[in-house]
């Protein structure tokens, strides 16, 4: 179910992407907004309508419909939180990224897992930065 004047965006998926979505959605660290976003853009891809997969996976239709079109437009990088107005960031994408693999990927040393103290002086962000991602 598409909003009127745009038409329903055509999904498809390399098979790089859908195995990415799908390790996402297996993973027990995944955060549950992400999965969600992954899992939507997986049946949309099969091909189901936003009514279908919204009923399916308990969302709306506007938020399918939503997720479908970032993906169709920006690939898996739609799938993030887009940029909202308030000053400069000063952490680039790059470092959120290297910061969420090195804490889904690696253990510390003598330690079962990161604390926010112990990534900050890893990563050089501050505390509070680690923190909010």
């Amino acid at each position: 179910m598409a909003r009127a004047g745009r038409p329903k965006a055509e999904l498809t998926l390399s098979d790089e992407e859908r195995a990415a979505l799908e390790g996402w959605v297996r993973r027990r660290s995944t955060p549950q907004a992400w999965a969600l976003r992954c899992r939507i853009v997986l049946a949309c891809a099969e091909g189901a309508s936003n009514k279908d997969v919204a009923a399916r996976l308990g969302s709306t239709p506007h938020a399918v419909d939503r997720w479908r079109a970032r993906f169709v437009e920006h690939r898996i990088a739609g799938l993030g939180d887009m940029p909202r107005s308030s000053g400069p960031r000063s952490v680039t994408d790059e470092q959120v990224a290297a910061l969420v693999a090195r804490t889904l990927e690696s253990m510390p040393k003598n330690a079962t897992h990161w604390s926010t103290r112990s990534m900050a002086k890893e990563t050089g962000l501050s505390q509070s930065t680690v923190s909010r991602i």
